[in-house]
């Protein structure tokens, strides 16, 4: 069922109301691809706009905290912890970015968490796009989620 539907087919904010506080996590991931020179900037810490992978670990904490600014549907929540994590990859070639968010609360962090992770892979762009217009943000998603009625999921 799709809740954020009324039963006229209109969006709605879902109601949580009457939902448990309960401690929440939601871990999500992704990547962003790119051209092995331009790994070399990053890794080597030689882009033009300075420490790429400490501003888009800024972003992406930023990201979280604004969500509900962003998507219209999401409630503004207390959230406890975020956290942002972005390894270098060479195999990709690339920077993986995982992100972990925490609240106590009526609804889950997902949305924060899969902004984050956008915000942060954004971010890794803007810093380095004038060495290379090629890369290719991708394989955004939820790992982890846990909390509330519907329980734990972890992708396979």
């Amino acid at each position: 069922m799709l809740t954020h539907f009324d039963g006229k087919g209109d969006a709605h904010m879902v109601d949580v109301s009457d939902k448990a506080v309960t401690a929440r996590i939601a871990v999500a991931a992704g990547w962003i691809r790119m051209q092995p020179d331009t790994l070399a900037l990053i890794s080597e810490g030689t882009a033009k706009k300075g420490d790429v992978l400490g501003v888009a670990r800024l972003a992406g904490i930023m990201g979280a905290k604004k969500t509900p600014e962003l998507i219209p549907l999401c409630h503004p929540l207390p959230v406890t912890k975020v956290s942002v994590d972005l390894a270098v990859d060479a195999d990709l070639p690339g920077v993986r970015i995982e992100a972990t968010v925490k609240t106590t609360g009526q609804t889950g962090v997902e949305m924060e968490a899969l902004t984050a992770v956008s915000t942060a892979a954004l971010t890794v762009y803007d810093m380095v796009k004038a060495a290379d217009k090629s890369m290719e943000i991708g394989g955004i998603h939820v790992r982890l989620k846990d909390g509330g009625k519907s329980g734990r999921y972890e992708a396979s």
